[in-house]
């Protein structure tokens, strides 16, 4: 009878053992769900992958806080989710492959990103937010007006971007030197210090640098190439959160809250 009662007590230890394991799973799996449903990398969090600095979408201020139109967007999809925005900043190679969602490191993108049909094979996006141009920098006083005048000369390029694929195109027609680089600041840094004669990059950046550098530097030519950004989530992996982002987008511009924010860091918004 005593080993029976033991036995018993034994047998009650593993179902209660068993039941607290059974719980913890299901603790851990709800944690993963959050607001309506929408599955989160981090429970309480959007976590969200951009790649810095490109303002005036995404940039560091003086206190090391990460602003810019495209944070105060997402902003309020983590508002509508109830929960705090937090980004990682990430390579960009990373984030245009759609690993960097594929893997769980993020939620969603939002680098000011043109939606192209390469990248929508790797990643689902979200109704467009912005129109975007791509356009060239030079020095101030630079004679170069287009393509055509810097035929032998170099160009910078940002890698990944749909500027570096506008420049590619004729490379070889304009007899264009490609020089990339990693990232928006040192493909500026490389205008200013004659590493290049000219760059390409979207408008809105060099708009944005021109604000900050007054004088010495200007927009030789625009290239309306027809793009558009659009914030990004994990392929046919997350259809909750790539639905809040786009009721977000529409809320925003039915309440005014996308004008307000977009002549914060853009200007004044063009006419429809």
């Amino acid at each position: 009878m005593r080993f029976q009662n033991a036995v018993r007590q034994a047998g009650l230890v593993v179902a209660v053992a068993a039941l607290a394991v059974t719980a913890g799973c299901a603790k851990k799996d709800d944690s993963e769900v959050q607001a309506s449903g929408v599955k989160l990398v981090q429970a309480g969090k959007l976590t969200v992958c951009t790649h810095l600095p490109y303002p005036p979408f995404q940039s560091k201020d003086a206190s090391g806080t990460v602003t810019g139109f495209d944070v105060e967007i997402m902003d309020l999809v983590a508002k509508d989710l109830g929960v705090a925005q937090t980004i990682i900043d990430t390579p960009f190679e990373g984030i245009k492959s759609g690993q960097d969602l594929n893997t769980g490191k993020c939620d969603a993108a939002a680098a000011g990103m043109t939606i192209t049909a390469e990248r929508q094979k790797v990643m689902n996006f979200s109704d467009p937010y912005f129109d975007a141009t791509q356009a060239m920098l030079v020095k101030t006083g630079k004679a170069y007006k287009s393509l055509d005048d810097l035929r032998g000369k170099k160009v910078g390029v940002q890698a990944a971007t749909t500027g570096r694929d506008y420049a590619k195109k004729f490379e070889a027609e304009k007899g264009l030197k490609l020089v990339e680089f990693e990232d928006l600041a040192a493909e500026q840094q490389a205008v200013a210090n004659g590493q290049v004669e000219a760059a390409i990059n979207d408008l809105p950046v060099w708009s944005e640098y021109l604000k900050k550098n007054p004088g010495g530097f200007q927009v030789a030519a625009e290239f309306d190439t027809g793009e558009q950004y659009g914030f990004s989530v994990k392929k046919d992996g997350n259809p909750e959160l790539l639905k809040k982002i786009n009721e977000a987008l529409a809320k925003a511009k039915q309440d005014g809250s996308y004008d307000t924010i977009y002549e914060k860091w853009i200007g004044k918004r063009p006419s429809a």
